[in-house]
Order: C-alpha cells, then structure tokens, then sequence
C-alpha cells in the first residue's frame, strides 16, 4: 500500500471521533512497518488517550522502526497525558507522515520540531486538505472563536417545511431520518429555537442503534424564556446536557425552575430580533464545542444565515411540492440584491430512499452568477 493509502486509512478512523472528541480534535493514526498495519488508534470519546498513544499501545515493540500516519500534528505540551510527539519518540518510531499541522498555538509546529530534533523523519501535507475539513471545527474554535455551524434544513422541493396549520412530521422518509441522526451523531452540539421547541417537543439526541457515545449537548435560543418545563428536553435534562440560551437580564425567579431541573442557562446579549448569536456561538466555544447542527426552526436559519455563520448546509429534499401557504425553511433574510445572498458551493449530492441530501460549504471562491 502507498503513503497516501494509509493516510487515507488514518482519517477513516478519525472520523470516528467527530461527536465524540470536542473540545479536543478528532484524530487518526496508522503504524506500518515493513508494509504490514502494527497499529491503529483514534482519538477516544471525551479526547483521551490521543490516538497516537492508541496506535502505539496495540502496536507494543513492534512500533519500533515503523512509519506513522498522523492526520493531525501530534501534540507538544502537557494536558492530562504526556505529549504524543515524545511518545512517538519513546517507542522509536523512525518516520512520522503527518496530513496537516496543528493550529493550537500549544502546538503549531512545536511537535514537529520536537520530532525532527529526536532524529525522526518528518513528512507534512500529505492530504492536508481532507484532514483539515474534518477537524474544520476545531481549528476555527481556535482561531476565530466561534464553533462550525451546519444547518440542516429537511424540506419539500419549494423549500417548506410544514403545511399553513404546521403539520411537519413527516416531510421527509425513513432513510433520510436516520442520515440526521448519523449527522447529529458527528456534532458536538445540536441548537435549536424555541418555536421548534413549542411545536415539536423533541428530544435532540442522536439515535442510532448499536453506536456509544458522547452525550450530544442540546442547545435551545429561548431569549423570551419559552420553553416549557414540562418539556422532553427540561426533563430529561440530568440525563443529557441541556443549554438554555437567554437574555442576559432574566429574573433569578425565571430561571430557578430549569437549574432545579438540571438545565444549565447560557446568559446572551439580546439583539433584535432575539438573542446575539455571534455571542451565543461564541460562549458554545468556550465550553469546548467545535461542532453546530442548527436544526431550526425558519427564525433561527434565517439569524445564522444573516450574520454569514452558516459554514455547511446539510440540505434534505421530499418529492413532493407544498406551495406558497406552506411554512418556509428560512425566515425573511432580507435581500434586496442578487449580490448580498448567502451563497454556497455544492459539494456533494446523494439519494436516500425517494429523498435527497444535498452538501454545501460556504462560498469562498464561487464564481459569480453569469
């Protein structure tokens, strides 16, 4: 097998820690010696034990002299286990391949530094590309502040999501509903609006049988504080980690029923209309999370899409037609001009049962409409 074979092996484990890993990146290892796999390893639920210390512990004396593939550079400084880089070290690995650096300015090129000052040959670059979308969250938590933020949106062909009475449940088949539950289940943290509270009571938790993990964090935008108590997500707080998001003046009264119920009250400048997102998605940030799925409803879409934090679009379409008195995915923005419309690049595009999903990422170099 080549290099660029076992990286791609590497990140295919490492996406088995997107959901499971924030605040810490999710990352994947491969050892080979000789041409033969001596050990693989990714980041585990909660962070810990980095997968270079999985690798390197399922590959034992057999690590020695062999080349590891590092989809993110390995870490310099001391958390709660020692450094990957001088583990790599200790086992005597003599070749490290590594897919993209690490923007944690604890790291950004000490660990590679650290390695070829031990004697180890040191490789970057090697589809940098793809490992960086994987671990896009945590490197824009890191540098900007502010987690990833995918919108999924599930809708009819016209763009509605419910019938004028609000009927909604269900636009789209099975197989599509358990694409977004394997979606939710490679985020950190699901937001939501108190409308879709109001009228759905749901539960926000990735569901998927036979798969263990993370708790997904629930995330409600409630600046009038709405949401009932009688709600599944207020009363299944002490079970699943339940944020409320809401103006930062709310009376102790208000809030004294939820933190009895074990929610936790995020406290966000109001803005007009409802809460400050830039100010909600950054105090996400600070308790660790890297990655969004805003799940709506049309008022919530419509405040990210303003402010330009939508980074993806997960975008669900049923065969069929609404009309204009259905109720919309997206609020009014507004836009006036063609030129002042969020755009987005497709990219990519599948069937899932009679639906489609289609994939968009924020639009940096489109060409413009001709």
């Amino acid at each position: 097998m080549t290099d660029r074979e076992h990286m791609a092996a590497a990140l295919a484990l490492a996406r088995r820690g997107l959901g499971n890993t924030w605040p810490n990146p999710a990352v994947g290892c491969v050892l080979v010696k000789d041409g033969q796999v001596v050990g693989r390893g990714w980041t585990q639920p909660g962070g810990r034990p980095h997968a270079e210390t999985e690798a390197l512990d399922r590959a034992g004396e057999a690590a020695r002299g062999a080349t590891a593939y590092v989809t993110l550079e390995p870490c310099s400084h001391w958390g709660r286990t020692p450094p990957c880089c001088d583990a790599l070290v200790r086992a005597g690995v003599s070749r490290v391949v590594v897919a993209t650096g690490d923007p944690d300015p604890r790291v950004d090129g000490r660990g590679l530094q650290r390695l070829r000052e031990a004697g180890v040959i040191v490789e970057l670059g090697l589809m940098g590309e793809e490992a960086r979308r994987e671990n896009a969250g945590f490197a824009r938590r890191i540098t900007s502040g502010l987690p990833l933020v995918t919108l999924k949106l599930a809708t009819t062909l016209d763009g509605r999501i419910a019938t004028s009475t609000g009927e909604s449940q269900w636009i789209t088949g099975p197989a599509a509903r358990r694409e977004a539950h394997a979606l939710r289940a490679r985020h950190d943290a699901i937001l939501v609006g108190s409308g879709t509270v109001l009228a759905d009571d749901p539960e926000l938790t990735a569901r998927l049988p036979g798969t263990a993990r993370v708790p997904l964090a629930r995330v409600v935008a409630d600046s009038r504080l709405r949401t009932p108590l009688g709600a599944r997500l207020v009363q299944t707080a002490r079970a699943v980690p339940t944020w409320i998001a809401t103006r930062t003046n709310q009376r102790p009264a208000a809030l004294a029923p939820y933190l009895e119920a074990g929610v936790q009250i995020l406290s966000v400048p109001r803005a007009k209309p409802g809460l400050d997102l830039a100010a909600l998605l950054g105090a996400l940030a600070q308790r660790g999370v890297t990655r969004v799925l805003a799940e709506g409803g049309a008022g919530l879409a419509a405040g990210l899409l303003r402010g330009g934090f939508v980074n993806r679009l997960a975008w669900f379409h049923a065969p069929g037609i609404m009309g204009g008195d259905g109720l919309p995915a997206v609020q009014p923005l507004p836009v006036v001009l063609l030129s002042a419309m969020p755009k987005f690049q497709r990219v990519a595009s599948r069937p899932l049962g009679e639906d489609w999903l289609t994939e968009f990422e924020e639009c940096g170099p489109c060409s413009p409409a001709s």
